[in-house]
């Protein structure tokens, strides 16, 4: 195999590729990006066994096809050192891959291509085309919600379902809950839980992506489709909960709140709360909301905010950590807190409307 690539095509397409190559090498060969040439262009292959990312770029000729694996890291890092706008000729010979500028020559060790573990063609199912800045969106509201390292390996991941021409991701820890939805046009239906890793790398391509793209969740597997980029997960094995009963009902009493204030407010006295538990207390009453923490060593720190509420006297605690991050994924400029007791889960979400949803159950300090 011979062909001459451009710098920026190739260390643009390797980039897609470092998320997915694994790390920790429980196989040499996961170390390994799959480097293909053919008429059509080159082409990139990562995987760690549980995803799988190929991607692709154009050649300024090819003199032989063929395919090889070698150190992705190493072809990254060689690749982007070299000076923008040189054309990189590479050669298989024997058991070394030859890159050759300008400048310099390089040689780097291979492993055999067939070695190379490849995911099996995703089942037969429904292509659902959606808009990648809704999918990107349902994610990145959602997706700082799931567990990390659970022993419930099934909250390690975000829920994904499509029912009654909906799309809906559900993330959980146990002690919060993030919900969003968007509308599709789809015949079909289908859920699985996607994994964490995988749910990252999806919403870094969905980053880059324009106008819709593909998206087909069969029973074992997620694949997305963004152009010249394809992203096959494995789904996390298991049953979701059933995160609708964890959504608190009945009575409730709205506090109203201006977004950024009651953010910067939570930053400034969080810095003397517990480092263990991050607990921040609320004391809410007419018109008023006193934001309060305290350590072990009694420091303290306290600030009263002018508030739209009116509803019983409300006392409760939270780790900061949570009410900090659902204020950041709010897209106006006030968010409503719904109570519904001193020792009952919260709930807050837009003034307007009933997504992004989230679910924060209180601290005991």
């Amino acid at each position: 195999m011979q062909a001459v690539f451009k710098k920026e095509d190739i260390t643009k397409a390797l980039g897609v590729t470092l998320g997915v190559v694994e790390k920790k090498q429980t196989l040499p060969i996961l170390a390994n990006v799959l480097l293909e040439f053919n008429e059509s262009g080159f082409h990139l292959t990562a995987t760690d066994l549980e995803s799988e990312v190929r991607t692709s770029g154009p050649l300024e000729s090819v003199s032989s096809e063929g395919r090889t694996t070698t150190s992705a890291k190493k072809l990254n890092d060689l690749c982007r050192l070299i000076p923008d706008g040189s054309s990189i000729e590479v050669k298989l010979s024997g058991d070394k891959i030859q890159l050759k500028t300008p400048s310099g020559k390089y040689s780097l060790a291979t492993l055999p291509s067939d070695d190379f573990p490849i995911f099996e063609n995703q089942e037969s199912g429904e292509q659902l085309k959606v808009n990648s800045k809704d999918l990107r969106k349902i994610f990145s509201t959602t997706s700082f919600a799931m567990g990390n390292q659970d022993w419930r390996h099934y909250l390690n991941g975000l829920y994904l379902e499509l029912k009654d021409d909906f799309l809906t991701a559900v993330a959980t820890d146990a002690h919060r809950l993030a919900i969003n939805t968007f509308e599709v046009s789809a015949g079909s239906s289908f859920s699985g839980i996607v994994p964490r890793k995988s749910v990252n790398e999806m919403t870094k391509f969905l980053a880059d992506a324009d106008g819709e793209v593909s998206l087909l969740i069969t029973d074992s597997s997620i694949e997305l489709n963004t152009g010249n980029i394809t992203f096959k997960s494995k789904l996390i094995d298991g049953n979701y909960p059933d995160f609708n009963q964890v959504i608190p009902s009945g009575d409730s009493f709205v506090l109203g709140v201006d977004v950024k204030e009651l953010s910067e407010s939570l930053s400034r006295v969080s810095v003397l709360s517990s480092d263990k538990y991050r607990g921040i207390r609320l004391n809410v009453s007419d018109g008023s909301l006193m934001v309060s923490a305290n350590n072990p060593e009694e420091e303290a720190g306290e600030e009263t905010l002018s508030v739209n509420y009116s509803g019983e006297n409300i006392d409760i605690a939270f780790n900061v950590n949570y009410l900090q991050e659902i204020l950041s994924h709010q897209e106006g400029s006030v968010c409503n807190i719904k109570f519904f007791g001193s020792d009952k889960s919260c709930l807050m979400l837009p003034p307007d409307a009933d997504f992004p949803k989230y679910v924060v159950m209180p601290l005991l300090i």
